[in-house]
């Protein structure tokens, strides 16, 4: 790809340097302007390529021939204009997964909410500016089940001259977490959607796409796909490491065996650092760690290990990928067999160690990175979440719950049901009373029961495409509860085009009177993905200054496929520079 900057060699000198960093990704294109932001161009062809993982070999679409896909990097202030090009026979939309998106509504990415999804030989140019973050995020496909094999780095620096508020790294390291299934994942759901039973779990977690030694075949020397990630370091060095949880549907314990990692920043936002020996990174979650190295070779290798946690009653992934962290030997190091420590990591299920880690993230609030907490709420809502059943279809055999019904998921008991027309494209011309969507979605149960208790008897979710209308800048404050309908479980719940305040949590049911005093109104943590405690409730806040239309669902996709979202609709405001823009002459038709 070409690089378009000035001419004059000074500037070309300096500008190199400056950006010496970025110039390790050679996948895109550049152009400064006179006030030193940046256009970075990408181009992503979808297409499709034979992958080989544990000894099978499938056809999966991909970004470039990539997986996981190229890394998009840009700075804090940076316009990163992105056209993706389909050329496979499944429909594709591409998520900015974090990026806020202010004014840039189109291009967010979640097909039939924002836009129709780019259909066979159609393109679609994204562009969006990177608007007060910086961080690791990552972006990812957006429709049924595609994101198994789309997804890749989003890596926001600095801006130009800025610091990290942290000691300098040696190195930065993106590690992403995936999942793989031996079999086509849209053909996994698919049949789950028809039979209406739990859809078949992956076959091995990943790293970087490589499922690790512990996996049957995973170790073929062969073919180098299917070996194991290492990180090779050096001793009394300290690195960065970039997590990214892509996988579909688990929460993961991490730990490096011997070591312990500090964290510094989660969801593309610093946070006050804390160290910890084992994390845990929820789908669509993203954090920064810095792992300081052995001062001296250690004459050792160190397993870095995941596995989920898990809280719900049904199948999953039960399976542990493995990588290595690996010394650079020294010339005079000995030649024998060097052993390999192991971590340990918590129980499948505990849900204490998870709120533990969960309670540790706090904003850091200075001067220069405030936290701009809504002290006050203009409008309050009351969200239940969990799973339900949906009847079985006349003269047609379920296999979800008692083998006569099907599985669903819903927010406040509706299960939401995804228009034929982008709900983005409706609300901006005005066509909210053509019957596709309603604005009708509930503050509040419609009929309250004990939400940890005894599950009711009536387990029927309510279908519909109903959205919540808000006034641009209103201050917001959402209550998630859990619910033990068909089991408690955690949700990684993830809102579009906002970051909000993690205030409260808690187990059991939510109390409105004597919870809310305790709630952390002075440096709470900033995220777009937040983890509801299995049993429990969790209290976010945000202020609504983003016009447009805002998906805000589970991030675990077997959830979102049941129907486990629902839509905001921020109004435009006053200012021109509070409305949205109309929309690009290339937005996909459906």
């Amino acid at each position: 790809m070409t690089t378009t900057i000035p001419s004059s060699h000074s500037f070309f000198v300096a500008f190199l340097f400056a950006t010496s960093f970025l110039w390790s990704f050679p996948e895109f294109a550049l152009a400064t302007s006179k006030h030193g932001s940046v256009t970075r161009h990408y181009k992503f062809d979808i297409r499709l390529r034979n992958i080989t993982r544990l000894c099978h070999t499938k056809s999966m679409v991909t970004v470039n021939g990539k997986f996981p896909g190229p890394r998009v990097v840009a700075r804090e202030g940076d316009r990163i204009v992105v056209k993706v090009v389909n050329h496979v026979p499944n429909n594709v939309s591409i998520h900015w997964h974090g990026v806020r998106q202010l004014q840039s509504g189109w291009a967010d990415g979640p097909s039939y909410i924002t836009q129709c999804p780019i259909q066979t030989g159609q393109s679609y140019v994204y562009n969006f500016t990177i608007v007060g973050q910086r961080g690791t995020l990552f972006w990812h496909a957006h429709i049924s089940w595609l994101r198994a094999t789309l997804y890749g780095p989003l890596i926001l620096l600095p801006r130009r001259n800025e610091s990290y508020p942290f000691e300098k790294p040696y190195k930065e390291v993106p590690i992403l977490f995936g999942e793989w299934w031996n079999a086509d994942p849209e053909a996994v759901i698919a049949q789950a959607l028809q039979t209406g039973a739990g859809p078949n779990v992956s076959d091995a977690y990943t790293f970087n796409g490589l499922p690790g030694p512990l996996y049957n075949c995973s170790n073929n020397e062969t073919d180098t796909e299917t070996d194991t990630f290492r990180l090779k370091v050096k001793p009394g060095k300290t690195y960065l490491l970039r997590l990214i949880n892509a996988a579909l549907n688990d929460e993961l314990f991490f730990s490096i065996a011997n070591h312990t990692l500090v964290t510094v920043e989660a969801d593309a936002t610093y946070v006050k650092p804390f160290e910890s020996e084992i994390i845990v990174i929820g789908p669509g979650q993203t954090s920064n760690f810095l792992l300081k190295t052995k001062p001296e070779y250690p004459n050792v290798n160190f397993l870095m290990l995941a596995r989920p946690y898990f809280t719900g009653m049904g199948t999953f992934d039960n399976s542990t990928v493995a990588g290595i962290l690996e010394y650079k030997k020294p010339l005079v190091a000995p030649k024998n067999t060097i052993p390999t420590l192991k971590p340990s990591l918590p129980a499948i299920n505990d849900t204490s160690f998870v709120a533990n880690f969960s309670s540790k993230f706090l904003s850091l609030n200075t001067d220069k990175y405030p936290a701009k907490v809504p002290q006050t709420v203009d409008k309050s809502f009351f969200f239940t979440i969990g799973l339900g059943t949906s009847p079985c279809p006349k003269n047609q055999t379920c296999q979800g719950p008692n083998n006569s019904s099907k599985f669903a998921a819903s927010m406040n008991n509706i299960s939401f049901t995804l228009p034929s027309i982008a709900l983005l494209q409706q609300h901006f011309f005005g066509q909210a009373n053509n019957g596709i969507y309603t604005t009708d979605f509930p503050a509040m149960p419609l009929m309250p029961f004990n939400y940890t208790g005894t599950p009711p008897n009536n387990t029927r979710v309510s279908n519909g495409t109903k959205t919540v209308v808000i006034p641009f800048n209103t201050r917001v404050q959402v209550v998630l509860q859990d619910t033990s309908i068909l089991g408690a479980e955690s949700h990684p719940l993830h809102l579009h085009g906002f970051n909000f305040y993690v205030v409260g949590q808690g187990f059991g049911n939510f109390n409105p009177n004597t919870d809310p005093p305790k709630f952390n109104l002075v440096d709470p943590v900033e995220r777009n993905t937040v983890g509801v405690p299995s049993g429990g409730w969790v209290a976010i806040r945000f202020l609504a200054d983003n016009p447009g239309v805002w998906l805000m669902h589970c991030h675990f996709d077997v959830h979102l496929s049941w129907g486990l979202r629902m839509a905001w609709i921020v109004e435009d405001g006053k200012l021109p520079n509070q409305k949205l823009p109309p929309p690009p002459a290339d937005l996909p038709k459906c």
